[in-house]
């Protein structure tokens, strides 16, 4: 994540911000190590129109993450339009801005290359092994520790609805692989949540 770091173009306070922000205790998955599994597909998937503008809104499209919210992408995006100000040009404040907002629902337009690779690097995580698939998943629960077993399944059984029913889950061809793998996942966590849900 060093190489990432020195690449960000903004003040050493507000890098040391985002870092502090990324690193608060709640966060189980939404962490440093999830920040920099992102930035490291970002430069994998390549094809991005502006790397720049994507690699900055890598860094800012979690930096606000409360699990009792339900803004979060706004709010990382105002925060990413407050932090970026008087250091990178306002265009790309813009764009990073609507990148950031585009991980509230992971959809962008067809031909968005990069929002495409944005939304493919924060979705890769679904696409992991089946066990790795789990840490995920018991790391989404833990950062919703404050909701009960009923309501968390609820929201997550419409989390992951919401993902199956995307026509097209990733957009690169780098990515588009994929696609089977994360499928299946989210499938079958969906059978047991479903399960619960009916038991409950």
């Amino acid at each position: 994540m060093g190489r990432a770091g020195r690449r960000l173009p903004t003040s050493r306070t507000e890098w040391a911000a985002l870092v502090a922000a990324w690193s608060e205790p709640h966060r189980r998955y939404h962490d440093l190590a999830h920040l920099a599994a992102v930035l490291g597909l970002v430069g994998e998937l390549g094809g991005a129109a502006d790397p720049d503008a994507v690699r900055l809104a890598a860094w800012y499209h979690d930096v606000v993450y409360v699990p009792e919210r339900d803004d979060n992408e706004a709010i990382s995006a105002q925060r990413a339009r407050a932090g970026l100000r008087g250091l990178v040009g306002d265009e790309r404040v813009a764009e990073v801005e609507r990148l950031v907002l585009l991980t509230a629902g992971h959809e962008p337009a067809p031909d968005d290359v990069d929002g495409a690779v944005l939304c493919d690097a924060d979705l890769a995580v679904l696409a992991g092994p089946p066990g790795a698939y789990a840490t995920y998943a018991s790391a989404i629960r833990a950062e919703y520790a404050h909701l009960s077993d009923e309501e968390f399944t609820a929201g997550r059984i419409a989390v992951l609805e919401h993902l199956l029913g995307l026509e097209t889950l990733y957009r690169t061809p780098a990515a588009r692989p994929w696609t089977e793998t994360a499928r299946a996942n989210m499938t079958a966590e969906l059978v047991l949540l479903r399960r619960r849900a009916g038991s409950s």
